[in-house]
């Protein structure tokens, strides 16, 4: 039996501001608007210096859903000389890949067209589906509704972006109703071939929020969705785990692929008080597995050439660099 891989990519995690149009009831990321909510160009470019030095290949970039929609968030925005979130969001895009990063946003719900002006500055996009079911948790998140974020992923695929998207376990969903998330993502996967990636994160409560009594994911509840996750999605989409939230030694024999991004460099700031492992410490996660470095678009998707035109010469170059680094001629 030939010798199983789990791939992981390195990564910087910039989230742009913490101001979010949604009001989730588990979520301790989301704040009021108030000086200091954005981050402002010279602290993304330096961070963006930093992890190109320490040989990231991805800058992943995240925010709050429609932030312009909070009263007073546009007079903060206007200090870093954008009037728009998306329009700062691009030209950080620009800078990363001057960088040597390859962006990767998470913006939310985008329309097409935004996801299309975006796809020229992007190796990969993502959205969480989270569930089909409706539940309580969402009711003040109209970027929950489950056929917005359907519709969103369908024209990503529609748009051939190499996307992740994925499950949040233990926020009042059931068994039955990840199976018919799972059979929702395997179907647009069939239907496009664009999901790369289903990862599936178990929900941790945060003090503060309305769902602070939750009870955490017992582990075998994880392991039983991963092994379904298996069964339903097409074989060529990778099943990914974040190795900070839940004990990934015990779960990667569940069917587990990827590791995600993680960061030699930034914290999880959605979850901050779960740091990420060193990335020399991954190895000694996956027990009899090789492990492998990768970029934020899958081998597959650069064979197949859906980037846009101006990424090739950095998605070519980044690309032999971790062929180098997974060789061992390199360090890093």
């Amino acid at each position: 039996m030939p010798q199983r891989i789990i791939t992981y990519s390195r990564n910087i995690f910039l989230p742009l501001t913490t101001v979010c149009h949604n009001r989730c009831g588990y979520c301790s990321f989301r704040t009021p608007v108030h000086e200091g909510c954005v981050l402002f160009p010279e602290y993304v470019e330096e961070t963006l210096r930093r992890g190109a030095a320490l040989g990231c290949t991805e800058a992943l970039f995240t925010f709050g859903e429609r932030p312009g929609l909070e009263p007073g968030f546009q007079e903060i925005l206007a200090g870093t000389g954008f009037s728009d979130i998306l329009d700062y969001c691009y030209d950080l895009c620009e800078k990363a890949i001057s960088f040597g990063l390859l962006p990767h946003t998470n913006a939310g719900i985008l329309t097409m067209e935004e996801m299309e002006r975006f796809l020229q500055v992007n190796a990969s996009m993502g959205l969480m589906l989270e569930t089909t079911a409706r539940l309580d948790a969402h009711l003040n998140s109209p970027g929950k509704d489950p056929e917005v974020r359907i519709e969103m992923i369908e024209n990503a695929g529609k748009l051939r972006i190499p996307f992740t998207t994925g499950l949040l376990l233990g926020i009042g969903e059931d068994m039955g109703d990840r199976e018919e998330s799972l059979m929702t993502i395997r179907d647009l996967a069939r239907r496009y071939g664009h999901i790369q990636e289903v990862i599936i994160q178990n929900f941790c409560p945060k003090e503060g929020t309305p769902m602070a009594g939750y009870s955490p994911v017992d582990p075998e509840e994880i392991c039983l969705t991963i092994r379904m996750a298996r069964d339903i999605l097409p074989d060529d989409v990778a099943i990914q785990i974040p190795p900070n939230l839940a004990d990934a030694s015990s779960l990667i024999l569940c069917g587990v692929d990827d590791l995600g991004g993680v960061s030699p460099l930034t914290i999880d700031y959605v979850n901050p008080e779960h740091p990420w492992p060193e990335i020399r410490e991954l190895e000694h996660l996956i027990g009899d597995a090789r492990l492998m470095e990768r970029l934020c678009i899958y081998p597959r998707y650069i064979e197949k050439g859906w980037y846009s035109p101006r990424l090739a010469p950095l998605i070519r170059r980044l690309d032999q660099i971790v062929e180098e680094r997974n060789n061992g001629n390199t360090e890093g």
